[in-house]
């Protein structure tokens, strides 16, 4: 897969369409004594994909709700729109100045009785207002919503009840409900945990082609490490700070990526691959080897399949 080319410098000085960069500099979170966050500062260019990599407990959820202004922190989140004009947060998620971005967010999870009458149309009207959504429910909000949902290829879906559909399929609604309006800012919080190979790739192929068409700047948590080394494009591997950040090939051949997740980097026929160290086999280049835990091959999805 091509890798996306438009990509501003540390300093943002190409032309980007809405919000240009977010940065989180010296961010910090504690419950307590317990320090979840420390000195945590990353740079979030327009129109990429960054995945956030680490172990359980490494601070990665914490991360996005501190963003969302759901958790008190110290340190600023800052952001700068196309004309140089600069706003954000500082500590206690408290906006410093305005306008502040529209931020979608996909959690991990939706929690509801799966034998709700409620339909994919009936969630998408109550999002949207406050009134019952037979009362609302017009021939140009159908449209709409159709138009929301065909956006991730789920136009299909409209008329489903929410208790039928699969995990994917869920998640790609919930993926499109974050898409409207068109974010300025996309946080997808391990958005496809427990969902079959399939679904898996079509997600991510899904969120990368949003991404270029809007220009979007895009944080995903994600523990499918083959995935996110084919889609995105940069890795931040954070344990309570931040341990690595670049291109996935600089992160996952690093040392210390290497010893949390057991994974090496191989360079393989498809022009990289993750492989567990406890595969069977040693992946050399032009060759795959099969992980011991699942069968899975190396350049397919792998993944650590752990929970944040």
């Amino acid at each position: 897969m091509a890798k996306h080319e438009h990509q501003c410098d540390e300093n943002c000085e190409l032309h980007c369409e809405g919000l240009c960069c977010t940065k989180i500099e010296s961010f910090g979170v504690k419950f307590g004594a317990n320090v979840i966050l420390e000195d945590v500062s990353m740079h979030i260019h327009c129109g990429e994909l960054t995945a956030i990599i680490g172990p359980n407990g490494a601070g990665k959820s914490t991360l996005l709700r501190a963003m969302l202004g759901e958790i008190k922190h110290t340190g600023e989140l800052l952001y700068e729109n196309e004309a140089g004009a600069k706003f954000g947060t500082g500590g206690g998620g408290k906006p410093k100045s305005k306008p502040t971005p529209l931020i979608g967010y996909v959690p991990q999870h939706l929690n509801f009785d799966l034998s709700t009458p409620t339909s994919v149309l009936d969630l998408f009207l109550a999002c949207r207002t406050r009134k019952p959504a037979w009362l609302v429910a017009s021939r140009k909000v159908r449209v709409e919503a159709t138009a929301i949902l065909a956006r991730v290829k789920a136009e299909h879906l409209i008329h489903r009840k929410l208790g039928t559909l699969s995990g994917g399929e869920l998640q790609r609604v919930l993926l499109a409900l974050a898409l409207d309006p068109v974010p300025d800012l996309l946080l997808l919080d391990e958005p496809v945990s427990g969902i079959d190979q399939h679904g898996l790739e079509l997600f991510y192929k899904t969120v990368s082609e949003i991404r270029k068409e809007y220009d979007l700047s895009i944080i995903l948590i994600s523990h499918d490490l083959a995935l996110v080394s084919e889609y995105a494009d940069r890795v931040i591997l954070l344990n309570k700070s931040v341990i690595k950040n670049g291109s996935p090939k600089e992160v996952f051949g690093d040392s210390e990526a290497q010893r949390l997740f057991g994974v090496a980097w191989a360079r393989g026929a498809d022009g990289g691959a993750i492989c567990g160290e406890a595969a069977s086999a040693t992946a050399e280049a032009g060759s795959a080897a099969t992980v011991a835990d699942g069968g899975a091959i190396c350049g397919e999805a792998a993944s650590t399949k752990e929970v944040d």
